[in-house]
Order: structure tokens, then sequence, then C-alpha cells
């Protein structure tokens, strides 16, 4: 869905700004006349007030002509004054930013039309309140920066505005009840900032909305009727608030609205009959509220509807009966973790091409589904059920494959019996009655797109394989088995290891020096097995790590003095033969060095 939203805001975008990129761009337009003296200086005082840009795009900002075509991201009017500053990062590149504050100098920019500074990550302060003298802008954009205090109520003042985006920083407080006033807004994204209070009243005077984004902020009570108003959007986004109340029926004359997310806040009440009137609606994400009663069957009318989330709620039996014809586009479905006993998977769902099925905590029973069309699905998630029997067979033709989740189930199989797909990158096997050698599934034919295996509290025992070069392993989860043996030094091999767990088995020798080669290691629980010896100073080199856990083993001697392993908790290294230093008491005859 985060890929959708984002394609759509750069259409969007894009087509107000017509030919002009909303990226780091150069000018393109005919040279201009010399730049203004005024402009340029609050150029430049806007470059001085960056401390540090390992963009590179400021450093083009030298000579007298900021018209010219050389200063990236400034484009001017043939009058020689600045009408546009657009400095973007990709959104993937998390290795390029600049450090500092925004300049007041920009306000004084007073034929200024498009203002976008974004993804930058370490400009912070506050939006200076002059940016409200900036009357002709149509665009601001100060995205995924690190911008704080409140939103200028000023920003009411920019009459032109038509996009608006605040997403990705630090602001707090309400949300000035001014922005009202932007009448021709057609994109609002305040999103992911931590804003608070109800979505302002005033707000029902932007009839031109297409794009409205207050996700992943603090804001309550209900949702607004006047939304009903906008019969021009397309896209709406309020999920990870905290607000109450029902749906409003208005909300269900859109029929131009294509996503609809409300997930993550505390709504309740039940889904009308009207969602069917909906008939534009591609994704529907509902998960994680207080809905109840039955998902009404009208549901099957949206036409468009690939999408589907209706996860962690209280909707109960039964399920709607979906002809064939119905909901003929969907694609990915998610009914997980409702009051729904469901038995086996309806046939509407089992029957169809989909790519994604989550029925988590649906209460399945019998063996595993066979999917009529086994080669769409990339995702399975049937976890938390009654599943029982073997497994043998459940992969067959499943070639798209990337992601299963079986864990919580009553499944019994021999590891042997696994024949992964290719492409698959995550398996959930764990709390079954799993047993067999990891070595099935950990050798030298395994994908290297598998980066998650989680197969903890089964059956499994015999010993930890060796590990081939080539791996891409992040998440190694095989804690609570009945697995002996050594650690093998090869562990070594899985350099993009972020997660291991080999805790409550019978794991004996000692730590291998080897570990501290596993730069990426987040999360590392070795505790409750027969490990002997030191813990190895080499542990010393992984600066990422954020938890261990040595606890209930035979280790002796001095934990290692350096961060974090000397101000982890004790209890991470407690019930073992004689482990010393800090944290737990020094070892004899050395003095505990203070500081450390």
């Amino acid at each position: 869905m985060q890929i959708l939203i984002w394609v759509f805001k750069v259409l969007l975008i894009c087509s107000i700004l017509g030919a002009f990129p909303l990226s780091v761009a150069r000018t393109i337009t005919q040279a201009p006349e010399v730049c203004s003296e005024v402009d340029r200086a609050a150029l430049l005082d806007f470059k001085a007030k960056i401390l540090k840009d390992t963009t590179e795009s400021l450093s083009s900002w030298i000579g007298r002509d900021c018209c010219g075509g050389d200063w990236e991201g400034v484009q001017c009017n043939p009058a020689g004054r600045v009408t546009a500053l657009a400095l973007q990062i990709p959104e993937r590149d998390n290795s390029l930013y600049m450090k500092g504050t925004l300049s007041p100098s920009l306000g004084s920019l007073q034929f200024l039309e498009v203002l976008v500074i974004s993804g930058m990550k370490l400009i912070t302060g506050p939006i200076p309140e002059n940016f409200s003298n900036l009357t002709l802008l149509t665009q601001l954009v100060l995205e995924d920066n690190s911008l704080q205090g409140n939103i200028p109520s000023g920003l009411g003042r920019l009459s032109f505005l038509q996009t608006l985006s605040l997403a990705g920083n630090h602001f707090r407080g309400a949300v000035p009840p001014s922005l009202g006033n932007l009448r021709n807004l057609v994109l609002i994204n305040l999103g992911r900032n931590s804003l608070t209070g109800p979505i302002p009243s005033t707000f029902k005077s932007l009839l031109h909305l297409q794009s409205f984004d207050l996700s992943f902020n603090l804001f309550s009570g209900i949702i607004p009727e006047f939304l009903g108003q906008f019969r021009n959007i397309t896209f709406i986004d309020l999920s990870s608030n905290q607000l109450s109340g029902h749906l409003p029926l208005s909300m269900f004359n859109l029929v131009s609205l294509s996503d609809l997310s409300l997930s993550n806040n505390q709504l309740t009440g039940i889904i009308p009959d009207q969602i069917g009137n909906l008939k534009s609606l591609t994704s529907l994400s509902l998960s994680s509220n207080k809905f109840i009663g039955h998902i009404p069957v009208s549901i099957s009318r949206l036409q468009n509807l690939w999408s589907l989330n209706l996860s962690r709620n209280g909707f109960s039996d039964p399920l709607p009966v979906i002809s064939s014809r119905g909901i003929p586009s969907l694609l990915s479905i998610d009914l997980s973790f409702n009051n729904l006993s469901l038995g086996t998977v309806p046939n509407w769902i089992k029957d169809r091409q989909l790519s994604d099925v989550n029925l988590a905590g649906c209460k399945l029973r019998g063996t595993l589904p066979k999917f009529t069309r086994p080669d769409s699905l990339s995702s399975i998630d049937l976890s938390n059920n009654f599943l029982t029997g073997s497994i043998s067979t459940f992969f067959t033709n499943m070639t798209s494959l990337q992601k299963l989740k079986l864990s919580n189930n009553q499944l019994k199989f021999d590891l042997s019996e696994l024949r992964l797909p290719d492409g698959i990158s995550s398996i959930h096997l764990h709390s079954n009655q799993i047993v067999g050698s990891l070595s099935s599934i950990l050798n030298n034919r395994t994908s290297s797109f598998l980066e998650v295996i989680d197969v903890s509290n089964n059956l499994i025992s015999r010993t930890i394989p060796e590990f081939t070069e080539g791996l891409s392993l992040k998440v190694l989860n095989i804690g609570s088995n009945r697995i002996a043996g050594q650690v093998p030094s090869s562990i070594s091999n899985l350099i993009e290891l972020e997660r291991l767990d080999i805790s409550r088995n019978q794991i004996s020798g000692t730590i291998p020096t080897s570990l501290g080669q596993l730069m990426k290691l987040q999360w590392l629980d070795l505790s409750i097995n027969r490990l002997s010896g030191k813990i190895p100073t080499s542990l010393l080199g992984i600066k990422a790590m954020r938890h261990v856990n040595f606890r209930a083993n035979r280790l002796c001697g001095e934990i290692p003095q350096g961060r974090p392993y000397n101000i982890f908790p004790a209890s991470a290294y407690a019930h073992n033969l004689c482990l010393c230093g800090k944290p737990l008491p020094p070892c004899r005859g050395k003095k505990d060095e203070m500081g450390q």
C-alpha cells in the first residue's frame, strides 16, 4: 500500500507542477535575466543554515547568477525572480541528508510558487513564521525531515496552496483551524507526526481535496461527517490514530474513493451495507479496531477491490456467501483474529487467484487446505489455528510463494518432508510438533532468498548444521527444541544476521569467537543451554547489539567490559558457573573499574 501511496502522490504533484519534477532538479526553462540580488541573498542564507550537506546539491550554489541553470533545485521566471526551490532525496536512499535548520530568509522569496525540501532527515527546528508571506505558493512539501514545534497558523494565509505535505517530521499539538482556509488544496498530508486533538471542523471547507492523509499521529475524537462532502477525493488514510465512534454514513457517498485506510484506531460499530456504494474502491483496511457484527454481503459489489483487510476486530460468523463473480478483482484478503470459526477455508477464497491469504486465528481445523490456484500465492498466513497432519504436498505448484506462516498449529511432520519453493523469503513454523534435523532446511541448497526461519518450540533434534557462504538469513530462531552439539564456527558466514535465538536447547561447547564477525546482529539469545567457557571479547565488535541473554549456562570468566555488555541487566548473565565483572560483582583479584 505504501508504494501505491507514493506513486499517487508523485503523479498528483507532478500533474499539478506540469513539467517541473519533484526531484533535485536543474533549471530547464529559457535563460532568464541574472537573478535578483534579494533572492540570491535569501538562498545563500538558507545554504548557510545547512551545516552539512551530503547530497552536495548546495555545492552548485556558486557565482552571482542563481537563475542561470547551475544552481541545483532553483527555477526562476524571465525577470530573474526565484519561483521554485525543489530539493528532494530519493525515498530509498538512506545515506544522504542535510543537517541544519530552515532559514527564515526563504520567507522573503516573494515570487516563490513551489517549495519542496523533502527527505533531508536532519533538518530540524520549526517552520519559520514568515513562510506565511509566501502568498503565491501553490506547493509546500517539507516531508521526511526532523522539523518540530507546532504547525504555524500563518500557513492558512497561503490561499493559492494546492499541495501541503508536512509528513514525517516531529510536529506536535493541534492542527491550526486556519488550514481550513486553504480552499484550493488538492492534497494534504500531515502523516507521521505527533499531532493531537480532533480533526479540525474547519476542514469541511476543503471541498477540492483528492488526497487526505493524517495517518500515524495522535488524533482523537470521531471521523467527521463532512468527509462525505469531498466528492473528488480518491485517497483517505486516517490509520494509526486514536479515533473512535462509528463510521459516518456520509463516507459511503464517495463514489471516487479508491483507497480507504482506517486501521489501528478505536472505531466501533458495524460495517454498514452502504459499503457496497464505494464503486471505485480498490483497497480497504479497517484492521485493528473494535468493529463487530457480520461482514456485509454488499462487499461483493466492490468490483475494483483488490485488497481487503478486516483483521483484528470482533467480526463474527457467518461469513457472507460470495459468488464467483463477487469481488472479481480481489488479490489480497486478511480476516485474521476476529471471532470467526471457519472450520475450513471458504471456497470463494480457496478457488480464487489470490496473492495473499491471511486467515490466522480463524479456528481452521483438519489438514492444510489445497488451493485451486497455488501458483498465484505469494503470502500465506494460517497461523494460530488447529491444523493437523503433514506438509509434504502443501507446496505443490506454489512457485510464487515468498512468505509462509503456519505457526501455532498442531502440524506433525519431519523437516525432511519440506520442499520449499525457490523464492521463499520467510518461513514461520514455530509451536507445532515438527521433528527432524535442521540440516534438511539449512544446507548447500538453501535458497539465497531465504531471510527468516522460525522453527522454535518444536521437537527438532540433532545438531546445528554448518553454514555455507552466500546465505541471506536475517532471523534464525531455533529456540525451545531438542538440539544438541555445538554452535559451529561457520556461523560467521551469516553476515546478514540480525537476530539469533538458540535458547532452551541442549547445546554445549564454547561460544565461538567467530560470532563476533556478525556486525549486523542486534538480538542474541543463548540462554538455558549447556554452554561453557568464556563469553568471547570478540562480541565487543558488534556495535548494533541491543539485546543479549546468556542466562542459565555453564559460562565462566569476565563479562566483556565494554558497551553494551557491561550495561545490560544482571539477569542476562544470571545462573552461570562463575561469570564476573559489570554488571555482576567484580572478578576476584581485580578491582571494579569505574566508568566502564
